[in-house]
């Protein structure tokens, strides 16, 4: 078995798919991902920012207008309930976000997808102005939603790509790309970074420290 069949057996579930999300291009998941996004783009352990996000759509806060509509009082419960950090600040930047999502995109992502056609810079540039995401949220977003909008493939930034060195892989994107389908790119790049992060990864696909 190569190095990335073993890396994606290990570690190759998306940060959606552990958050509960079943990502597809539709309002409501494209919407989760958003949010997962401003969740993980703080340092907080990837798990914590999973699991938050989970617990706010198990508590009925996985559309926009449901978040923009919910008391800040109990999205900052629900946050805390999940053992999130910095939920004060991160409840107001959601809820200030679901109103943009609403105000700027109709409620609706896929219309940012067609604003961005194709071109990850313009993308990066509507995601970074959702309030606490910045740079490494947008790439997150992209790296995810690359399953669902095949024109960002392959997207594997420099986290991805410190995880393939780490495994002695190439560290070229293209390259990378062309050892997979392009349906698993999304997974490959989770993994890639569950890689650069995570020594027991790396020892079980056998990678190099």
């Amino acid at each position: 078995m190569s190095t990335i069949d073993s890396l994606l057996d290990e570690a190759g579930q998306t940060f959606a798919d552990e958050a509960g999300i079943a990502l597809r291009d539709e309002p409501a998941p494209l919407y989760r991902l958003l949010v997962l996004s401003v969740l993980l783009s703080r340092r907080v352990q990837a798990k914590l920012g999973t699991r938050a996000c989970r617990e706010l759509v198990d508590a009925g806060y996985g559309t926009p207008e449901r978040v923009r509509d919910a008391s800040w009082e109990d999205v900052v419960a629900t946050l805390g309930r999940a053992k999130y950090t910095g939920t004060e600040q991160t409840t107001t930047a959601l809820q200030e976000g679901a109103q943009r999502v609403l105000d700027e995109w109709g409620g609706d992502l896929r219309r940012l997808r067609k604003a961005a056609d194709g071109d990850v810079a313009t993308l990066r540039e509507h995601l970074t102005a959702f309030p606490r995401l910045g740079p490494v949220g947008a790439d997150i977003f992209v790296r995810e939603v690359q399953a669902v909008w095949p024109e960002y493939r392959p997207h594997l930034d420099e986290k991805a790509l410190a995880g393939a060195e780490k495994l002695g892989l190439p560290t070229d994107a293209g390259k990378l790309a062309e050892q997979v389908a392009g349906d698993d790119l999304a997974r490959l790049a989770a993994a890639l970074v569950r890689a650069d992060r995570d020594d027991q990864v790396r020892e079980e696909v056998g990678g190099d420290d």
